[in-house]
């Protein structure tokens, strides 16, 4: 179903879910109120980018213990996936930011919001929320470090197409080869990288992060593993061990 405007993919998807005549998918051409991970914002152009909420499949007979994060893990896969194809020599550079944002280099082309209901021991539904810059040139908010498809490869995009590609994409996401693909694909998966602890804010990411002091809690580590429930590990230069919930620790990029 395409939408010329609404307020939010996620949020009108659930509205018709609840009457039993939701469609596989919405996308629209503008959202008013788009959402990301703990109420960031999104910004996207009218008419320039992919915004859309897919209905995760097959939800009835995953079993009831699939964690959420399990769900990003499958999503971020799809996500990279479509994206790869469209990328073609470019593709190397494309990767997964933990827990499941889609960076090219050091700049950010796609986030992923995953919202389930789960009412005793049903889970009701679950919805793949999905913000790709596409069209767009021009990025006006205090967004860090966006970047488009059509700023990489410098050619205009088909929204309609690519939303098509990525629906096939996410109903192909139940492979058992998922978590394989999603930790080979991580950003900064190689190496030692500097990160910065931080205390847990339910703030958006681009407020918290631009008053946070670095220098007290900078330190430098390499990616050891990402565990089942979302958690990243990391091993710093003095062998320690490190474990992180989201938000817990971040990115200096």
């Amino acid at each position: 179903m395409y939408l010329s405007e609404c307020d939010s993919t996620n949020t009108r998807l659930k509205q018709l879910l609840a009457t039993g005549q939701a469609p596989d998918y919405i996308y629209a051409g503008y959202q008013t109120a788009g959402r990301g991970q703990t109420g960031n914002g999104w910004e996207s152009e009218r008419g320039k980018n992919l915004t859309c909420s897919i209905r995760l499949p097959a939800i009835s007979h995953w079993p009831l213990a699939l964690s959420s994060f399990e769900l990003n893990v499958r999503v971020s896969v799809a996500v990279h996936r479509m994206v790869s194809q469209q990328l073609t020599a470019n593709s190397q550079q494309l990767t997964i930011k933990w827990p499941n944002d889609i960076y090219w280099k050091d700049k950010k082309l796609a986030g992923i919001l995953v919202e389930n209901a789960i009412i005793g021991n049903e889970v009701r539904y679950a919805i793949a929320g999905i913000g790709l810059n596409v069209n767009q040139t021009e990025f006006r908010s205090d967004a860090p470090n966006p970047i488009s498809l059509r700023q990489i490869t410098g050619r205009e995009q088909d929204i309609d197409e690519l939303m098509k590609r990525l629906y096939d994409e996410v109903q192909k996401a139940t492979e058992e080869d998922v978590w394989d693909y999603y930790r080979a694909h991580l950003y900064r998966r190689e190496g030692y990288w500097p990160y910065v602890e931080r205390e847990v804010s339910t703030e958006p990411t681009m407020n918290a992060n631009s008053q946070e002091p670095i220098a007290k809690s900078l330190f430098r580590a390499r990616i050891e593993d990402v565990l089942p429930t979302g958690e990243l590990v990391l091993r710093d230069e003095e062998g320690k061990e490190r474990i992180y919930h989201f938000k817990q620790v971040r990115y200096v990029v």
